[in-house]
């Protein structure tokens, strides 16, 4: 499947490239920085919870990269739901985090039991934007 900015005919002309298809968040993946994220702000929705928080300068990670972690314990359901809920909050925040999150900051999104699955996804992108606006809005 070729992005919509491609050529037509999949070829591109010398020197050009096609963008791409998406902007890519870093991902957490060390505990440490998920146990970080954890004592800092924290804000529940109707689907997920998101924690938020500003790097210090100190540390080891670009000061204009967005991180981003998910997760979701066993009472969000077995693999499939929690594989599930997981999908539907790595595009959401693939939608939102580049344009209303903030660089220097780290987002943790924990997954919902019955809802982060199951809640439409125009409400779980809503969820996400008003976290966003709450967590930020708190005192920088």
């Amino acid at each position: 499947m070729t992005p919509p900015e491609a050529p037509k005919d999949g070829i591109a002309a010398q020197g050009e490239t096609p963008p791409a298809v998406s902007v890519c968040l870093e991902v957490l993946k060390k505990r440490s920085d998920f146990l970080a994220a954890a004592r800092a702000r924290r804000l529940g929705t109707g689907a997920m919870m998101v924690q938020a928080r500003k790097r210090r300068d100190d540390e080891d990670v670009a000061a204009n990269v967005i991180r981003i972690g998910f997760t979701c314990s066993k009472k969000v359901g077995n693999a499939v739901a929690r594989n599930r809920a997981k999908r539907r909050m790595r595009e959401v925040a693939r939608l939102i985090l580049p344009a209303q999150g903030q660089p220097g900051w780290d987002y943790v999104l924990i997954g919902r039991k019955d809802a982060t699955s199951t809640r439409e996804f125009a409400a779980l992108q809503g969820d996400l934007r008003y976290a966003l606006r709450k967590l930020h809005s708190a005192g920088g």
